[in-house]
């Protein structure tokens, strides 16, 4: 499996991609293949403050619920509602409609942990 080279990656695996001072998120393609069949996503509120590395929301999958954690500290600007309806979309389309939030990134940036998609690729290798 490939991951996109546009993007950085948590341990966690959670992805963000920066774009300006906004960072989108969601959960990696190996995540979401781990969970097997998303059923429900519950995310933040806009304007609620995130913490990288803390919970910022949960996937609800036929297998187990997991906790989607924040890549970044800022605030939440948009969050995916479509997939309220469309769960599936994170299965489906991990990196495109599967998206779960957009944060206005804080004053400390991207977090200097954060892996490339090689660094990433041998993470879920090991």
């Amino acid at each position: 499996m490939s991951y996109p080279n546009d993007r950085k990656y948590t341990e966690s695996h959670e992805w963000v991609q920066v774009q300006g001072n906004v960072a989108t998120m969601g959960i990696t393609q190996f995540a979401a293949d781990e969970l097997t069949d998303i059923t429900y996503v519950d995310l933040p509120a806009i304007g609620t403050a995130v913490s990288a590395g803390s919970p910022c929301g949960e996937i609800e999958s036929v297998k187990a619920t997991s906790e989607f954690l924040s890549a970044v500290d800022g605030k939440v600007t948009a969050v995916n509602t479509e997939l309220a309806d469309h769960p599936e979309w994170v299965n489906q389309d991990a990196y495109g409609k599967g998206w779960m939030v957009r944060v206005e990134l804080g004053s400390a940036g991207v977090p200097a942990n954060l892996m490339d998609a090689e660094a990433y690729t041998r993470h879920v290798s090991a």
